[in-house]
């Protein structure tokens, strides 16, 4: 696969293009939505479920979305999109202590999951009363 440059693009990725140049007031995507255009479709429905998502609707805050958009990214690896959410949540007023706060919260949480899975510890009746 290749990264599908605007001028190359067909008139319905360059419509998809210009909605997100639009909407994040930017002169040119990123390569995440250039590969993606290797299949307009998911194109689409990766940028709509996104803008819906992660929009200002809803019921968090726009930089929380993005804290949690980081903290899975952390989980599944991908230093792609740690990056590019990073730098969304810097531009919502995130900080860096924020974000360490964050890494360690990822940490913790993975360290004592992969301890729950392994003593296959089971469900408590009352989750809330062991608070």
């Amino acid at each position: 696969m290749k990264a599908i440059e605007y001028a190359e693009a067909s008139q319905e990725v360059r419509a998809i293009f210009d909605d997100i140049k639009s909407s994040r007031n930017v002169p040119d995507v990123n390569n995440f939505w250039k590969y993606l255009a290797n299949d307009p479709r998911m194109l689409d429905h990766v940028w709509s479920s996104l803008k819906d998502v992660m929009g200002a609707g809803g019921h968090l805050d726009p930089a929380v979305k993005e804290l949690i958009y980081i903290a899975v990214s952390i989980t599944n690896g991908c230093a792609y999109c740690q990056a590019s959410h990073t730098a969304a949540a810097r531009k919502k007023g995130v900080s860096d202590e924020m974000l360490q706060e964050l890494y360690a919260i990822v940490g913790l949480a993975n360290m004592t999951n992969r301890l729950a899975i392994a003593y296959r510890v089971p469900l408590d009746e009352d989750p809330g009363a062991a608070k």
